[in-house]
C-alpha cells in the first residue's frame, strides 16, 4: 500500500479536505502513477454536486490527471516505469464500439467512469480508519499524489512535454479540440460558431483554427473569455446576453457548417441548431440536464449528435495535440492557472465565478 495525500470530499455541501489516504497497489491490468497535475474540469462540479447518491461519498475526484508511471500491475505492457503518461477516460476494448476504434463510447463507459468504483464495485483508496473511499473516478481519482489507472485509460506522452500542463489534455481539451477536428472534421474555409468558451469551447475554437476555418464565432457572457477567443482564434465575437442571439451570430450572413454547443442549456442548445445552414452539423458536448427542444422541420438536411470525449482514440489524439502544442499551433497552455493541491477550494470557486478558465492542481513536484 501508498500513503499519499489526497483532496477528499466527504459530502455535496462539503469543502474538499486534504487527508493522508492509503491506495492499493496495482492489479493486473492497472497502472500506479504519481501525479505531478490534475485538472479541475466541469464534470467534477457534477461530482461533487450529489447526482450519484449518498453512497458515492466519501470521494477523491480528478480525472484530467498527468504523471509518471511509479509502478505497473501484472500483464501490462504498454507503459513501464518512469514513463510520463497523461491519465484520460476508460474502456473495455473488446465491446463492439472500442473495436472499431470508438472507445468514448464504449459499452461500459458509464460503470467504468462515472462509477467511481471498478466493474466489481470496489475502489483503490481508504482513509486512515480504513473507511473505503471512492477512488476509481474515471479509473483515476487523480485529485491525489497517487493514483490508480488502467493500462487502457494512461497514454504515454513525449517526457520533454512538461506534465504541469497536460493533465486538461485527457478530458477538457481533448472533448472540445476532438468535436471539432475528429466528429465534425472541420476543412479549410469552413465556418463554425462554438457557444460557450471556456476551456472546452475555446480548445474547440483553437482546433477551429488549425483546421483552417474560414470563420470561427465565439459565443460566450464573460467578456475577459471573449478577448481571450480572438487570441486564440475567434474571428469575432458574439455577447449572449444578446437580445437577437440568433440574429447577433448571423449578423445578415448565411447559416454556419458547423456549430458546437458547451453551455448545456436547453435554449442556446436551440440557438446552435438554428443557426446551422442546411446540411449543418451540430456537436452538443455541455454537460448538463437540460432538453433539447426543436421541430423535426427544423432538422431538415441537418444533424445533431452529443460528443463524448472528443470521439477520440486518446493514445493517438492525445500525443498529436502535445506535437501541435510544441510547435505552436495549439496553445492550451494559455487557458491554464496553477495552484497547489491544498487550493483545491479556491480553485473551485475560481472556475464556478470564471475567474480561471482552466486550474491545474500541483501536487508539488512539477
Amino acid at each position: 500500500m501508498i500513503r499519499s495525500r489526497a483532496a477528499v470530499l466527504r459530502g455535496p455541501d462539503e469543502p474538499y479536505a486534504v487527508e493522508e489516504v492509503m491506495i492499493d497497489a496495482p492489479r493486473s491490468g492497472e497502472v500506479l502513477v504519481r501525479v505531478v497535475g490534475a485538472g479541475l474540469c466541469h464534470t467534477d462540479l457534477i461530482g461533487r454536486s450529489g447526482y450519484f447518491g449518498p453512497d458515492f461519498y466519501p470521494v477523491i475526484l480528478g480525472h484530467e490527471g498527468a504523471g509518471v508511471v511509479d509502478r505497473v500491475g501484472e500483464g501490462v505492457t504498454a507503459v513501464a516505469p518512469e514513463d510520463h503518461v497523461v491519465l484520460t477516460f476508460d474502456s473495455c476494448g473488446t465491446c463492439p464500439p472500442c473495436l472499431h476504434g470508438s472507445p468514448a463510447y464504449c459499452m461500459t463507459f458509464r460503470e467504468r467512469n462515472l462509477s467511481g468504483r471498478r466493474l466489481d464495485h470496489s475502489g483503490s483508496a481508504r482513509d486512515t480508519t480504513g473507511k473505503p473511499i471512492t477512488s476509481r473516478w474515471f479509473a483515476q481519482s487523480s485529485f491525489s499524489e497517487y493514483a490508480i489507472a488502467t493500462e487502457r485509460n494512461v497514454v504515454r506522452v513525449d517526457p520533454e512535454a512538461p506534465l504541469g500542463l497536460l493533465g486538461p489534455l485527457g478530458c477538457g481539451v481533448q472533448t472540445g479540440a476532438g468535436a471539432v477536428l475528429n466528429e465534425l472534421r472541420v476543412r479549410p474555409g469552413q465556418r463554425i460558431v462554438v457557444f460557450g468558451v471556456g476551456a472546452v469551447g475555446l480548445s474547440a475554437v483553437m482546433a477551429a483554427k488549425l483546421a483552417g476555418a474560414g470563420e470561427i464565432v465565439a459565443v460566450d457572457l464573460n467578456p475577459a473569455r471573449l478577448t481571450l477567443a480572438v487570441e486564440l482564434g475567434a474571428t469575432r465575437t458574439v455577447n449572449a446576453a444578446a437580445d437577437d442571439l440568433t440574429g447577433a451570430v448571423l449578423a445578415g450572413g448565411p447559416g454556419f457548417d458547423f456549430s458546437v454547443d458547451t453551455t448545456g442549456v436547453g435554449t442556446v442548445m436551440s440557438t446552435a441548431v438554428g443557426v446551422l445552414a442546411w446540411q449543418g452539423r451540430c456537436a452538443l458536448i455541455g454537460g448538463g440536464a437540460d432538453s433539447l427542444n426543436v421541430r423535426p422541420s427544423e432538422l431538415g438536411g441537418r444533424s445533431v449528435t452529443y460528443v463524448y470525449e472528443g470521439s477520440a482514440i486518446p493514445q493517438l489524439f492525445i500525443p498529436e495535440l502535445i506535437a501541435f502544442w510544441q510547435k505552436g499551433l495549439f496553445p492550451f497552455d494559455r487557458m491554464i492557472q496553477h495552484y497547489k493541491l491544498d487550493e483545491l477550494n479556491a480553485a473551485e470557486s475560481d472556475a464556478r465565478n470564471g475567474v480561471a478558465v482552466k486550474p491545474v492542481l500541483l501536487m508539488g513536484s512539477a
